[in-house]
């Protein structure tokens, strides 16, 4: 994890200067992707995606994913639509390299800690999917969880898909394996 943790801080160096040339801009996810698809080969991850057909080519949507381990961002960028781009928590954007790459490629940050905050910054979201025509990938379960099983789901992408008005995509883990 060491490896892995300190590669994506490198590539996000790399990143930056690319991404800085549009500013802060949901098309730098390209990007960051483009970047981060290679680790699965070190790894030696075999990532298989079922169901591709039933993301929604021209529309805006949120998508609901669980998130068991850090290597849940390999699958997110194996299909990762176009136009979309992550709620993270705050802490990440203080993650140096990392987090200044993602704040350039559009990641949306929220602090899990303050609800009044977090509401705020999802319908800033949500008016930004509909002005913006951008999609939003969300982790409701708003940490890993490590033992396979799910956590209770947060409220806030429900609410998302509601005030944006958008359909609201939900992919169990099951549609994409790592292996």
């Amino acid at each position: 994890m060491a490896f892995y943790n300190g590669w994506i801080l490198t590539l996000a160096v790399l990143a930056i200067p690319i991404c800085a040339v549009r500013g802060r801009n949901v098309e730098n996810m390209k990007v960051l992707q483009f970047m981060l698809l290679h680790i699965k080969y070190l790894y030696g991850i075999k990532i298989d995606v079922k169901g591709w057909e039933n993301f929604p080519v021209k529309e805006q949507y949120v998508v609901v994913s669980n998130h068991q381990s850090s290597l849940d961002l390999l699958g997110m960028m194996e299909i990762l639509p176009g136009r979309c781009v992550p709620i993270a928590k705050r802490e990440l954007m203080y993650a140096g390299t990392a987090g200044l790459a993602c704040w350039l490629a559009g990641v949306i940050f929220i602090n899990r800690k303050k609800t009044d905050d977090a509401i705020s910054v999802m319908s800033e979201a949500a008016q930004t999917m509909i002005m913006e025509d951008v999609r939003v990938w969300v982790f409701p379960e708003g940490t890993r969880n490590h033992d396979g099983s799910m956590l209770p789901f947060k409220r806030g992408a429900f609410h998302l898909a509601v005030q944006a008005q958008v359909t609201l995509n939900y992919n169990r883990g099951n549609n994409i394996t790592m292996a």
